[in-house]
């Protein structure tokens, strides 16, 4: 790879390929002393005193679009230097004649264009034989500059330079002298691509593997349809109860597991089947949403070990809370007969910092009169960012009766209890869990 001296290298070898091309067609003869030059056009002397010159000018450097995305990014996660990729140029240059005699403009220009279209590659040769002059001449004469570019390895990049022209309009052109803020004169565009330019810093370079494991498996990948709770898929989903995940393709060659929350569990063989996994959900999760997954591990390695595989869908369940236990104190009414007072409630799974929780209260027994008195309340947020399993919540201005009680954390209602004994008067109904006021 070159290194960054490159661009003024090329720049370089194309003056010295010019300036030989005017020697061997002895342009001197037809019209005169001619200088070849590598200036931007605003530095040229026109007009009256203007020289006879063949200028070229590199006016614009983009990306090569071939080797910009060739190799691996220069760093990896951990910001640690893993590969040097080339930066990869293009160069785009002005080839501009100048005479202060009728048509020496013209003829300069014709040669010039010759010269780059006969010579379309810069050789690794010619490259180093124009930044690299070796006895009888003397480099001592030379610009500090010039002698400065024989370290640049241009001839050692792993693609040579080529040298092709370029289409561009007058509008386009006139842009560009526009630009230079320079008098306009006869001028041809020209391509170099492409130029390495290569780091050359220490990288990490990993170890060669010694053992090539390759596994080849079918693709299944699992996919869950719905998450129902094990006693019905109409009936809630409680902390410490067991799910049932009915999908496709959810029992893998190796060892299945699904993740609920930040839980992997490992369900036993008989509650795994293709179409169905059974768990027992994991001990600490909140109230509220939660998902579940399916991961197939795979043996590999040596010695072989669980790697993971592949996954399924997430999908959402709820999980309910439960009253363990409701105690609404001593009440005081007013002078109304409405009762005020604070619910202490204890709840399973424990409340986080920062869940929304709400008490529900159904009137039971109402009269046929009138309609059953319902009532919402608002937990207060909790201060401390500990989780508790019982929280108060004070009500105010309730008739008194007898209520069933939900609480509601973060959208999910506990249950209630359905009488089931089909002898007692309220079977199939609601009976609990009840307050009395």
């Amino acid at each position: 790879m070159s290194n960054a001296l490159a661009i003024a290298a090329v720049t370089a070898v194309l003056r010295d390929l010019l300036n030989n091309g005017v020697v061997d067609h002895d342009l001197t003869t037809s019209v005169g002393n001619v200088t070849v030059s590598s200036l931007p056009p605003d530095r040229i002397v026109v007009g009256e005193s203007e020289e006879t010159r063949l200028n070229l000018f590199l006016y614009h450097v983009s990306p090569n679009a071939a080797w910009r995305n060739a190799d691996l990014p220069a760093y990896d996660s951990r910001g640690t230097r893993v590969s040097n990729p080339p930066l990869a140029l293009d160069l785009h240059y002005l080839l501009t004649a100048y005479g202060a005699t009728e048509l020496h403009q013209e003829i300069l220009l014709g040669y010039g264009m010759q010269m780059l279209h006969e010579t379309p590659l810069l050789t690794r040769d010619a490259v180093r034989r124009a930044l690299a002059p070796t006895s009888p001449v003397d480099a001592s004469p030379l610009p500090t500059a010039f002698q400065a570019l024989s370290a640049a390895d241009l001839a050692d990049q792993v693609e040579v330079v080529k040298v092709t022209p370029e289409g561009m309009s007058t509008e386009e052109v006139s842009k560009l002298w526009t630009a230079f803020q320079a008098r306009y004169r006869p001028t041809a565009c020209y391509r170099a691509s492409v130029v390495l330019i290569d780091a050359r810093r220490s990288t990490r370079v990993a170890l060669p593997v010694r053992n090539k494991r390759l596994y080849v498996v079918p693709l299944q990948q699992p996919v869950v349809e719905r998450v129902f709770a094990e006693t019905g898929e109409m009936e809630p989903i409680v902390a410490g109860g067991r799910i049932v995940l009915r999908g496709q393709r959810l029992r893998g060659q190796g060892e299945t597991r699904v993740r609920v929350g930040d839980d992997e569990i490992t369900p036993a063989a008989a509650d795994l089947s293709p179409t169905e996994v059974r768990v027992t959900l994991p001990v600490g999760l909140r109230a509220g949403v939660q998902g579940a997954q399916v991961i197939h591990l795979m043996q590999l390695g040596d010695p072989e070990l669980p790697h993971r595989g592949t996954e399924s869908n997430v999908v959402a369940f709820v999980l309910a809370p439960q009253i363990v236990g409701i105690d609404p104190g001593t009440p005081d009414a007013d002078g109304d007969g409405l009762l005020s007072g604070e619910f202490a409630i204890e709840v399973d799974p424990a409340i986080e910092q920062g869940q929304r929780v709400a008490l529900i209260l159904n009137e039971t027994g109402a009269p046929s009169d009138r309609a059953p008195f319902a009532y919402t309340f608002a937990a207060p947020a909790l201060a401390d960012p500990a989780d508790v399993t019982e929280i108060a919540i004070p009500f105010t201005r309730v008739e008194a009766g007898t209520y069933l009680a939900r609480l509601m954390v973060d959208g999910a209602a506990s249950p209630l209890e359905i009488d089931s004994n089909p002898a007692s008067g309220t079977f199939n109904q609601y009976i609990g869990p009840e307050v009395t006021l």
